[in-house]
């Protein structure tokens, strides 16, 4: 339960006094929330000095500035022409014109009264010997001064909210923010006083990540995730799991043939002395693997992370895992984000099975469920689950609900596992408290951003590729000559490659991605023919999937695709991949886009396309990509260029998002942070650290406190 005294900062923004419905939903949506703590999270990102007042003659052009002047006289244009309202002010150091254009009389008259004095701010302009000022961002009464002459912060907008209204609702906002109990023993400044002073700058130094006041946010905000990040583990962790035994004839590696040499012997994985992959482990795997082994077979329940690059074989590592737990005598389940990508992993365990275990009973027990499956189809799968005739349950979403019951669970293997929430993703662990659980990702996540969001949980790593994997060749390119790329590209076709391109991120005020995919999709096929295929995320699944099968099978040779694609498709014989307007995406994405080819023994190239004049960072990021393709190198990097939120891709996500905290500026913060959470849970939560909990939304993790 929320402590009272947070009753405010969580009540909805529309009830702010001047914010309704429809002001709120686009504040909301600004502010990544519709709580006042999602507004007063809402940072500055520069500052306008409205402090300089000069004498008006002495007025810098272009510079803005504030005056105290008197009105003195209306210039009305003519109603039929499209003039401008002129209001022409002084004070004792000369003239002060203000222009209006399309803003009706009365308005400006009722804002301007003659004869009265009035504040008046905004960007300075010398036409000819007249000094004016268009259409001025503050307008007020004498006694406003105050709120008007002073440094002032400016916020990110959206549509349809502006400048005033936003600073006017945060500091009606923080008037009414409660004094807060104290969690730290040593603060420097209490929240309260932090918060109000982010929202308050003297200069552009204010604004940095090194200010005492958003020090002690990002302090908190880090506290915070790491105690409930603890808490979880703990209460996981402590917990006893299924023994699984794991004879160590599972990573055996051997040859087919004898007669092979070194350089030809391709190895199987096996399991209780069954072939199972048709190819050796690299060392990373098997490393991954025996962790994995020793941690079910300790007693102990597994909490831990597979973290493995792009095309490093995790998957494999993980139907390993699930096989030992089979042979045990219990029920696997693998939670996927999408519905394409569970069907692709259930086909593909079923291949291997069938193929290198040549063993009935182990195939034929592998099912899928996601939303798709309804009505007597679903009973049937949930009865043989109960039953425990499958084994192996591959799923999304749907395995979440209470009505998907297992007979013996004794693993939960949560692939692509940011795709979902901080807590959600631990969710499946109700349906058996002892069964082991794995999260796996395909993105590398830097050191610091990975102790921010799992705290202690024990973590493998995967860093090299198969044998069979070549480096992808990567070339930066412009994308002025379209005709070259087009010949390339028929080139490339008539040669039976299959290609994928990439539709660009774009700016909010140009057109939506599916609109530029669905532009390069009819200029290619007007082209190619039929040869083209179109995938994007708003597409039903059969759809995406018809479409995928077309590009499997052959029968589309080119994909034109939004980042739909950059996780959950797996097409092994894709080898080119062009990136348009690549400068605008992070390096992590680009790796992340770029792993969908080079997936087989052939040769791979990516082709990053950009548009006009690279910037100095974007020139960087792109070297980045073409010097390595080291995916923890390369997150490192973009951490380093482009913070904590593009590296994780927060917006589409389940990562938790940085509201004060920024990688790597405040990584010494997250550090001390996990150290006094650990001292922090040796003795009893206090409730002021109950308060912190609840402020950063952590609320969850206080029931793995008083878990039994």
């Amino acid at each position: 339960m929320r402590p009272p005294i947070l009753y405010f900062l969580f009540s909805d923004i529309k009830y702010l006094k001047g914010i309704g419905p429809i002001l709120s939903k686009k504040i909301s949506g600004l502010c990544g929330g519709e709580k006042v703590f999602n507004l007063l999270c809402h940072k500055p990102v520069a500052v306008i000095d409205r402090t300089y007042m000069p004498a008006i003659p002495q007025a810098e052009d272009k510079r803005v500035a504030s005056f105290q002047v008197r009105v003195e006289t209306y210039e009305e244009p003519p109603r039929e022409r499209n003039l401008p309202f002129k209001v022409m002010c002084r004070n004792m150091s000369g003239f002060l014109q203000i222009i209006y254009f399309k803003m009706k009389a009365d308005v400006i008259k009722a804002m301007l009264p003659l004869d009265e004095e009035r504040i008046i701010s905004g960007k300075v302009e010398h036409y000819g010997q007249i000094v004016q000022i268009m259409h001025p961002d503050r307008v007020g009464k004498v006694e406003m001064a105050e709120k008007i002459i002073r440094i002032e912060p400016q916020y990110p907008l959206t549509a349809g909210v502006t400048q005033k209204k936003l600073q006017d609702t945060i500091a009606m906002a923080l008037e009414k923010f409660p004094d807060l109990p104290e969690w730290q023993a040593a603060a420097e400044i209490g929240f309260k006083n932090a918060i109000t002073e982010i929202h308050n700058p003297k200069s552009e130094t204010d604004l940095l990540p090194t200010t005492r006041a958003r020090k002690r946010l990002a302090y908190d905000e880090l506290l915070a995730g790491q105690i409930a990040q603890a808490l979880v583990y703990k209460q996981v962790t402590k917990k006893p799991g299924v023994i699984i035994s794991a004879h160590p004839s599972h990573l055996a590696l051997d040859a087919r043939s004898s007669q092979q040499t070194p350089d030809q012997v391709q190895g199987v994985a096996r399991h209780g002395g069954e072939d199972i992959l048709p190819f050796k482990l690299t060392n990373g795997q098997a490393k991954a693997l025996d962790e994995i082994h020793a941690d079910m077979a300790s007693g102990n329940r597994m909490f831990r992370l597979l973290q493995g690059d792009v095309g490093s074989g995790k998957t494999a590592v993980g139907l390993l895992a699930m096989l030992a737990v089979v042979k045990a005598g219990h029920q696997a389940v693998f939670m996927v984000p999408t519905t394409l990508l569970a069907r692709q992993q259930k086909e593909w365990f079923e291949k291997v099975l069938n193929q290198n275990i040549g063993i009935s009973g182990y195939s034929d027990h592998v099912e899928l469920l996601t939303g798709n499956e309804k009505g007597a189809k679903r009973e049937e799968i949930l009865a043989r689950l109960k039953s425990g005739e499958i084994n192996i349950l591959v799923g999304t979403h749907a395995l979440f609900q209470d009505w998907v019951e297992f007979k013996n669970l004794g693993m939960i293997i949560i692939d692509e596992q940011h795709r979902f929430g901080v807590l959600q993703r631990l969710k499946l662990s109700q349906k058996n408290e002892q069964a082991h659980i794995l999260l796996m990702t395909a993105t590398p996540i830097p050191r610091s951003l990975t102790i921010a969001n799992y705290g202690e949980m024990q973590i493998s790593r995967i860093t090299e590729k198969p044998a069979e994997r070549k480096p992808i060749k990567t070339l930066v390119s412009s994308i002025d000559d379209m005709g070259e790329i087009l010949a390339s590209i028929t080139r490339a076709l008539a040669k039976g490659e299959k290609i994928y391109w990439i539709c660009p991120l774009v700016e909010e005020s140009e057109k939506s991605d599916l609109a530029a995919a669905k532009d390069r999709y009819e200029f290619f096929s007007s082209r190619l023919g039929g040869k083209v295929g179109l995938i994007h995320g708003r597409m039903k699944e059969a759809e995406k999937s018809a479409v995928l099968e077309k590009f499997l099978s052959g029968e589309h040779q080119l994909l034109v695709a939004t980042t739909v694609v950059e996780v959950g498709i797996d097409v092994r014989d894709a080898t080119v991949m062009f990136i348009e307007h690549s400068e605008r995406f992070g390096l992590s994405q680009l790796h992340q886009l770029r792993g969908r080819i080079g997936r087989g023994d052939r040769d791979s190239t990516c082709i990053l396309l950009y548009t006009g004049r690279l910037g100095d960072e974007s020139r960087e990021r792109l070297k980045v990509m073409k010097k390595t393709g080291d995916g923890f190198i390369i997150a490192e990097e973009d951490l380093r260029l482009r913070g904590a939120g593009d590296v994780l891709g927060t917006r589409q996500s389940g990562f938790a998002a940085f509201r004060f905290a920024q990688m790597p500026e405040h990584e010494d913060l997250l550090y001390a942070a996990r150290d006094e959470a650990a001292g922090i849970l040796r003795n009893p939560i206090s409730e002021a650290v109950k308060v912190l909990l609840a402020l950063f939304e952590y609320d969850e993790s206080l029931n793995y406190l008083n878990a039994g």
